[in-house]
């Protein structure tokens, strides 16, 4: 008992370490992110394409109205998982900086640049009292001088480069199957397929166009963010043979 009221004293303190050096609302913050659908990364040569779960839980949900896939930039895509009103936040901010970087020094802002200045926000949160961390991670996806960058973050405000990665629910399966599929040389369509097909393990359903988004980052020029439509979606779900049996 003497144990578990120890705990809950340092649940209650955001700013406090426990004896084994561990934030709790950190933990909890991170638990949060697993409840939330899936999104993946996936970093290729030409590109990086991000694509997220937005499966409705109920026929009476309007599917537009589930946001999982944001655009902070002409250059930059972010993915989210965990609570929504928290990563609605982060994104107004990603984009307040992007835009303070092209009026401040005339052109588009680092992937890098940007995911640190939203992990540095993130940060402050689990050193104020009086505040809780932000429950939910992003995958920042970009292009800068023509190289394609994937990065997370973390609700203790670190920040992660990935090849490909998975944030949201089954998380670990779906990194286990990133690993075991992803090769170095992938094409732009080979890294929709990859992350589709990693999208596909996270429930029982199959996936429709109307419960999946896939959005893609190209090296082109500066680099180009542009969501699949529906009806490429569909297409995309018949080419992989991924789409629901009718």
């Amino acid at each position: 008992m003497q144990g578990q009221a120890q705990q809950q004293a340092y649940d209650r303190g955001i700013t406090i370490f426990s004896p084994d050096g561990r934030l709790y609302q950190v933990e909890y913050a991170r638990e949060a992110v697993k409840r939330g659908t899936a999104s993946v990364g996936v970093r290729t040569d030409s590109g990086v394409v991000i694509a997220a779960d937005k499966r409705s839980r109920s026929p009476l949900m309007e599917p537009d109205s589930v946001e999982k896939l944001h655009k902070a930039d002409d250059h930059i895509g972010i993915a989210s998982a965990g609570h929504v009103a928290d990563a609605r936040q982060l994104i107004d901010f990603a984009r307040q900086q992007a835009q303070v970087n092209r009026l401040r020094f005339g052109e588009p802002v680092g992937v890098e640049t940007l995911t640190k200045n939203i992990t540095d926000n993130i940060q402050q949160y689990t050193q104020v009292g009086g505040a809780r961390p932000f429950g939910v991670s992003l995958i920042v996806a970009g292009i800068k001088n023509g190289e394609p960058r994937l990065f997370e973050t973390d609700p203790s405000g670190t920040p992660y480069e990935w090849k490909a990665l998975s944030i949201g629910a089954n998380r670990d399966e779906t990194r286990e199957y990133l690993e075991e599929e992803f090769e170095e040389e992938l094409s732009l369509k080979g890294g929709m397929s990859l992350a589709l097909e990693a999208l596909d393990l996270n429930d029982d359903t199959e996936l429709t166009p109307e419960g999946v988004a896939v959005a893609t980052v190209t090296s082109d020029d500066d680099g180009e963010y542009r969501e699949r439509s529906d009806d490429e979606l569909a297409d995309l779900l018949a080419e992989f043979d991924l789409h629901a049996e009718e």
